[in-house]
């Protein structure tokens, strides 16, 4: 006699969201599900949390997970600085120094730099941005983006010559991600924030360096990083700064 078969019931589907009580507001938490993950991660940007989770995760787990850590994601959220808007005034970062919007409608042109004569008061340099005002967004936007690709296409050229990589896809993409700083393709295709050009240049120098490596090693194995101190011996600054300061960056230019 044949024991009967016994079905494998799958565990109850995961919802797309979490909410978190925390001990002023509730907190929404993005929930998703990676055939990769072997862990739990929770990651904090400008937006909401994110929960990763490996598949076939129960819900009452994720919950468990989230609750464990719930004065981390308060303290974290405490510390998120407050979105700064592009608007008449604004300060924001450019290449890693302190800038003021300075909105002039009546100005020809679309957006350029300009330096401040010495006071006795400090004065940062400007960002001036030329039109109406409901164009300044987009305009302060694309500036920042055609800066980024402007620094980072000679940086990609001086690691790639310092590895002897050849560069089979010579376009850099420049996006607006979230979750990672860069990234490299099978066929060779480096993709880049254009938040970037707000931090330091040798923090988008170790940026370029990083994906550069990828070319040789599509991993992140001793030999990958090894390779990248090899043509950017000044990484740990960069990572370092990123890992300290990088989340901020994703609030330059939004509103909420």
């Amino acid at each position: 006699m044949f024991a009967p078969s016994r079905r494998r019931v799958a565990p109850p589907s995961l919802p797309d969201r979490l909410t978190l009580a925390l001990p002023d507001r509730d907190v929404d938490v993005v929930v998703r599900t990676s055939a990769r993950a072997r862990r739990f991660t929770l990651r904090l940007g400008v937006g909401d949390p994110v929960l990763t989770v490996p598949e076939r995760t129960r819900p009452a787990d994720a919950l468990d997970f989230l609750d464990r850590h719930r004065g981390w994601l308060a303290e974290r959220l405490a510390r998120r600085p407050a979105p700064v808007p592009f608007a008449d005034g604004a300060l924001l970062p450019f290449r890693g120094e302190i800038h003021r919007v300075d909105h002039r409608p009546g100005a020809r042109g679309t957006v350029w730099r300009e330096t401040v004569e010495a006071t006795l008061e400090a004065e940062p340099p400007r960002l001036v941005v030329a039109g109406g005002a409901d164009h300044l967004h987009r305009r302060l936007r694309d500036f920042l983006i055609r800066s980024a690709k402007a620094d980072l296409a000679p940086a990609v050229a001086r690691h790639a010559a310092r590895l002897a990589v050849e560069i089979r896809n010579p376009r850099i993409r420049i996006k607006d991600t979230r979750s990672r700083w860069g990234s490299c393709t099978a066929d060779g295709e480096l993709s880049f924030s254009w938040r970037v050009v707000l931090a330091p240049p040798f923090v988008l120098d170790y940026l370029a360096a990083h994906e550069v490596a990828h070319l040789r090693e599509m991993n992140h194995s001793r030999d990958f990083w090894r390779l990248v101190r090899q043509t950017c011996p000044d990484m740990d600054a960069g990572r370092r700064w990123l890992k300290l300061h990088g989340t901020g960056l994703h609030g330059y230019g939004t509103t909420d």
